[in-house]
């Protein structure tokens, strides 16, 4: 059983930073993981994963050059680091986790990031 809680969401002005924290308690990260947005009368959106084995990344294009994920394998954590952030930027952020056979198999709650103008 795994657990993936994400914390650090919050409302900021444009051009301002955010850092999202996934956690992940029950077993160690594996596979992929990776991190999804929700704004609004919208579907859910890919933003960006990693490789857990090879620390390899993705983004996607809306949000290259402004967001960097990354992780801490010894605190088993995975975080975002959103910087000049917009207010198209604004939705639910969920953590996820999975493998390249299953896809996304589990996932956060999700963390409210909202971006004033």
């Amino acid at each position: 059983q795994v657990q993936l809680v994400e914390s650090g969401g919050g409302l900021v002005q444009a051009g301002g930073s955010l850092r999202l924290s996934c956690a992940a308690s029950g077993r160690t990260f594996s596979g992929f993981s990776g991190w999804f947005r929700q704004a609004p009368g919208k579907e859910r959106e890919f933003v960006a994963d990693i490789n857990w084995s090879g620390g390899t990344t993705r983004l996607a294009d809306s949000v290259k050059g402004r967001f960097t994920i990354s992780r801490d394998n010894a605190l088993n954590t995975m975080y975002l680091q959103m910087n000049s952030l917009k207010p198209e930027d604004t939705a639910v952020y969920y953590c996820a986790a999975g493998t390249n056979l299953e896809g996304y198999k589990y996932w956060g709650q999700g963390t409210q990031v909202t971006v004033s103008s």
